[in-house]
């Protein structure tokens, strides 16, 4: 008997042990109690009772991240893409992750495929190019509106990879290659006219220094000039001025003219012209020499 209640403890300890649960972080756990929604069990130890409740769903609380494969989809314009997505998503709510809809991933996925379908439909070609940010946000938007009664929060979408048809890409290759030999042609174009503007602009500068430099080479050359006739009458005022000032008199004058015709003569001049009144200065002359003796 003794044996027979050791092994009935035994199993009862080890039925509640089993039914010991330890929920870690960001994990939750959905319970039914005899097929019935009862809790969610959060962060913690927990302890089920046996036969009665059970794990309907366990998950995890962190943010997913699902990268769907590629989609085709139709332009507004009627050309055929291929364009994948990857959508950052949370649960919010294990009850409505759980009960909300069957095989929640899926779900999101065609739901993701649908909602693309619907906004590149309203696109033309160039503009689906243009517009990821404009596509991201619309999908992110309907999404998380749809899938709120699933328990599922959509953070973020992101367009991943546009690919047009082959004859498409070649097409946008020989337009962005015209394009781009345009805009080359525009930049030599460019180049040559600023050159050109350039030189100009250095021949008119060049001219008009040149200009500039002859033109105070002749300022120069008349101030010498103006300064050197400045000097002459200076001095030839001097010269008045200091035979002013020792006070000579018409004799001095007419001897000082006498000597200038002296110097005059020992050239190499054959006629000279004597000035009438050098004649009266030959009796002064001969005065001054007797007054001598």
């Amino acid at each position: 008997m003794f044996y027979v209640l050791i092994g009935v403890a035994f199993i009862v300890l080890c039925m509640i042990l089993a039914n010991v649960r330890i929920v870690s972080q960001s994990e939750a756990k959905v319970i039914e109690r005899l097929g019935a929604y009862a809790s969610t069990w959060g962060v913690g130890i927990h302890v089920k009772i046996p036969f009665i409740d059970r794990i309907a769903n366990s998950m995890s609380l962190k943010e997913k991240v699902f990268d769907f494969p590629p989609q085709p989809v139709i332009t507004k314009d009627n050309v055929t893409m291929m364009i994948d997505t990857v959508v950052y998503f949370q649960i919010t709510d294990p009850k409505l992750y759980t009960y909300g809809v069957e095989r929640p991933i899926n779900a999101l996925e065609n739901l993701t495929a649908t909602t693309l379908r619907n906004i590149i439909g309203e696109l033309e070609l160039d503009q689906t190019l243009t517009s990821r940010d404009v596509i991201n946000s619309k999908m992110r938007s309907i999404l998380d509106e749809a899938t709120d009664p699933w328990g599922i929060k959509v953070n973020r979408v992101e367009v991943k990879n546009i690919e047009p048809p082959q004859a498409i890409r070649e097409a946008m290759e020989k337009q962005m290659r015209a394009e781009r030999e345009r805009r080359e042609q525009i930049l030599i174009a460019e180049g040559h006219k600023q050159s050109a503007i350039l030189e100009a602009e250095g021949k008119k500068q060049s001219m008009i220094l040149e200009a500039e430099a002859a033109k105070e080479a002749a300022i120069q050359k008349a101030k010498g000039e103006a300064e050197a006739i400045r000097e002459v009458q200076k001095a030839t005022a001097d010269g008045i001025s200091m035979i002013r000032e020792a006070k000579a008199d018409a004799a001095v004058i007419k001897m000082r003219s006498l000597e200038a015709l002296e110097k005059a003569a020992n050239g190499q001049s054959t006629k000279i012209i004597i000035p009438s009144d050098i004649q009266n200065l030959a009796g002064v002359v001969t005065s001054v020499k007797e007054l001598l003796k």
